[in-house]
Formats: structure tokens, sequence, C-alpha cells
């Protein structure tokens, strides 16, 4: 019987080369994408996807940033532009891949808002690059008259930072349970989500901020009750010392190891730290369920237990 799996899309199903952001280089990308995605559907299983969104929304941030006699656009816009774009790729491209095989079953996209805490400690301090590089009096003009947050980003330039904060809840939360119930493909939470948070009186205000995907997914996870929360990764299985001579890959990986390496600070916090986090959230949050992280063109072997790493609850 197939499984209900939430999938975790990293940057490199996206964009194969980081250097060639074009439209059309992502659609050819993506559609190579398609096929280890379809090969679970074809198994059975039934699939939501989340994925990510930093160099997609940067690039749309930039040219409203670099256009002339054009208003800027807010940030949360352009994290929903960044949504409709990444998800008319995958639905168009998982689509062709379902009709090759003949799989009776359709695509949907939900442009996603998602409630955080306007007292997220993140807010206290942006660490989040976002958009162009600046001159340091460009960034000190941008500060004024737009009232961002500039850093200095490893000697490249001034960057706008934004916060990072907690995903709480999903507003759209019973169209992707009511759509996952009729068994379509569903794309969801893209970037992360558009943050938002609830001022009262059923009004709610976009922020300019940016949800860890991987946290998102987890949180999609629970929301449509899914087995199994894969993460698909540039890497096969997590590893710890990772990149050193003495580096060790894990096939398995229970919540009271995982706490430990994270204590020991073998995860980076840009990368495969809250992967491992939100994977544990997910196998802690109900018993029987299984988080794996993996690369994706191995995501079948990762379910059938060949590669991978495979989270478990076991403390």
């Amino acid at each position: 019987m197939g499984q209900r799996i939430v999938i975790a899309l990293g940057g490199n199903a996206l964009q194969a080369n980081p250097k060639d952001i074009s439209a059309t280089t992502q659609l050819k990308t993506v559609k190579e994408t398609a096929k280890p995605i379809v090969d679970l559907i074809e198994e059975g299983h039934e699939i939501i996807i989340v994925h990510g969104n930093g160099p997609q929304v940067g690039q749309i941030v930039s040219l409203y940033e670099k256009a002339e006699d054009i208003p800027n656009m807010p940030f949360p816009e352009c994290g929903a532009m960044s949504q409709g774009y990444i998800g008319y790729h995958l639905e168009q491209s998982i689509g062709e891949e379902i009709r090759k095989r003949a799989i009776d079953k359709e695509v949907a996209t939900i442009i996603t808002q998602v409630l955080v805490d306007k007292d997220d400690t993140a807010f206290n301090n942006p660490t989040k690059p976002v958009g162009s590089f600046f001159t340091e009096e460009e960034a000190r003009e941008l500060e004024k008259n737009n009232g961002y947050v500039m850093k200095e980003d490893a000697g490249r330039g001034w960057r706008r930072v934004v916060p990072s904060p907690e995903p709480k809840s999903i507003m759209e939360s019973n169209i992707i349970k009511a759509l996952v119930e009729s068994r379509f493909v569903v794309i969801t939470a893209g970037g992360g989500g558009i943050p938002v948070i609830d001022k009262g009186n059923g009004i709610l205000e976009g922020i300019p901020a940016v949800i860890d995907k991987d946290l998102a997914a987890e949180l999609v996870a629970e929301i449509v009750d899914a087995d199994t929360l894969i993460i698909l990764t540039a890497v096969d299985k997590v590893y710890i010392n990772f990149n050193q001579p003495n580096e060790i890959g894990l096939d398995t990986l229970t919540v009271k190891e995982a706490e430990k390496y994270i204590e020991e600070g073998h995860f980076a916090p840009g990368s495969m730290l809250p992967k491992v986090k939100s994977c544990i959230k997910f196998v802690d949050s109900k018993e029987g369920r299984m988080a794996i992280i993996t690369s994706l063109n191995r995501a079948k072997e990762g379910i059938q237990g060949k590669t991978g790493t495979k989270i478990q609850r076991i403390r």
C-alpha cells in the first residue's frame, strides 16, 4: 500500500547551475526533477511537494530594486510571485511525466500563507540576505528611505537582510487537506510560504521575512497526516565530520543521536541543521512516522531503505 509522503525539494532540484538562473534552464531542470517524483507516484504513493525559492525570489527582488520609474514590490508579493512561477514549472513538468506514463493524476499549486508569531525573536536579528548587492552609501540610503536592514555580505557588498521566523500554522490548511484527500498531487508552501501575522479581526498582514522551507514542509506533513517526510538535498545521506578525512555517512539516526550531533555542531545552520531539526520534529509528533534525508535521484531507494539517512523516533 502506498504512503502519504511530503517531499521538500532543495534548490538543486530547481536550478542545477546556480550561475544560470534563466526560466528556460530552470524548466529543463524541473523536467528532470519530475521523473523521480513521478516514480513515487507510479508506485502508488500520495505526494505533496514543498520547494525552496531562494534564487528565484532574490531574482524578482533584484529586478524591482534595479528598475527605474517602477514602484518597488513588497517582499511578500515577491514571494507570492515565486510560488506561482515555480509552481507552474512543477505543474507542467510533473503533469507531462504523469501523462507520458498514463497515470490518472492531476497537479495543483496552492499560493500559501504561513502564520508566524509577531513576537518571534527572529525579528530582533534579521539574517537572511535577499536581493541585489549595494555599496555602503547606497545601503545607508535604503535603510533611511525604505526602512531596510542592510548588512555587509562577505566582502561582496551590502545586501538587505530579513528575519526567518518559525512557522506556526498554514492558513490554507483545509484547502490542502481537501486536495490531498481528493488524491491530487499538491504543491504548497513554496519557499516556506508567505509569512503573515495576525492583526486581529480576521486581518492578515504579509511581512518581509523568509520561512525555512524544511520547517514549513514538516508543518505541512503534520497537517496532512503524512506517513513520511523526505527532505531532498545535494547529498545521498547525512554525514558527521562532513568533508573531513574522518567523515561518516549515517544510514539511521535516532532522535537522541541527532540531538547529540546538533549539540556538537556537526550540522551547518544554513544547510543540514534545519533539515535534521525538521525530521526530529516530524518523527516525534506521532508514533510510526518516518523521515528520510537523501538526494533527489535516490528518493525511491530512500523509501525502500537502500540509501539515505532514516530518522527514527527511538530516543
